[in-house]
């Protein structure tokens, strides 16, 4: 399923950005083998700080298992101000219409092989629906995206062609890199679709993400919770020792019996 975080609702979704950057960096430098900035282990850039929409694949449990990032090219991005290599002396592309995907990645370590729906073909093709469909809906005609070889040849291979490329295909360090044009029509969408298998709503309404992760947090503090209970209980060498970690043990309890009641 696919939730959209942005600058109205990003406050919002901090826990998944935040695993969204960490998969950037396990994917792009870790993998790939990009020269790309990973501080503590999250990939970030300076068009990260330019407020972008981010199309954001999630699995049953809420794990972030896909990203792309979405800019405007009316402003700053990646074509026109790192990439501009691949333009050849062109001027870079320039309207409200037209936005350019760049950051496009699964989690290959979490995801199988095949079709099915918790596959990496699955999940990258729903990925491409994703940003056609907020795309469309957001009156944006078409996406130009900075890939590799690769990408372009998965493209291919998931109805998804690009109908037209800008520049040339060049060298960006240990890779090549080129821009592919997709338009946001109805007609691509339902191709990519059909050849998934994809069928229904693939967009996760805000408040089902945001509960499902306070779900997470509160099963996370109480795993934490009973272990630093368990190793105080462990660690009493006198009665009044056991005495106090039994009764915090009972206090912890109680508070998040209350927790889950207010939850309800």
């Amino acid at each position: 399923m696919i939730v959209v975080v942005d600058a109205i609702n990003k406050d919002k979704f901090t826990h998944i950005l935040d695993d969204m950057y960490k998969l950037r960096a396990r994917v792009f430098q870790d993998r790939m083998g990009w020269d790309v900035k990973v501080t503590n282990g999250r990939e970030m850039d300076e068009f990260d700080e330019l407020d972008p929409a981010y199309v954001i694949s999630l699995d049953d449990d809420m794990n972030v298992i896909g990203c792309a990032r979405l800019l405007q090219t009316t402003g700053p991005h990646m074509l026109s101000d790192v990439f501009f290599d691949i333009l050849d002396g062109e001027p870079p592309l320039r309207s409200a219409l037209i936005w350019e995907s760049t950051r496009f990645c699964v989690d290959r370590d979490r995801l199988g092989k095949g079709v099915a729906k918790n596959s990496v073909s699955y999940a990258t093709a729903e990925l491409m629906v994703g940003i056609m469909e907020y795309a469309r809906e957001s009156g944006i005609s078409d996406i130009i995206t900075v890939i590799d070889p690769v990408m372009d040849r998965v493209m291919k291979r998931s109805d998804n062609a690009p109908y037209d490329y800008v520049g040339k295909t060049a060298d960006m360090g240990k890779v090549k890199a080129l821009a592919a044009l997709v338009d946001c029509t109805d007609e691509r969408i339902n191709k990519v679709r059909a050849f998934a298998g994809i069928e229904g709503e693939i967009f996760l309404p805000e408040k089902a993400v945001a509960e499902a992760h306070q779900d997470k947090d509160l099963a996370m503090m109480e795993t934490e919770l009973k272990t630093y209970i368990e190793e105080q209980l462990t660690a009493a060498t006198t009665e009044r020792e056991r005495s106090d970690a039994i009764a915090l043990k009972e206090a912890i309890g109680e508070m998040l019996r209350t927790r889950r009641m207010s939850d309800a």
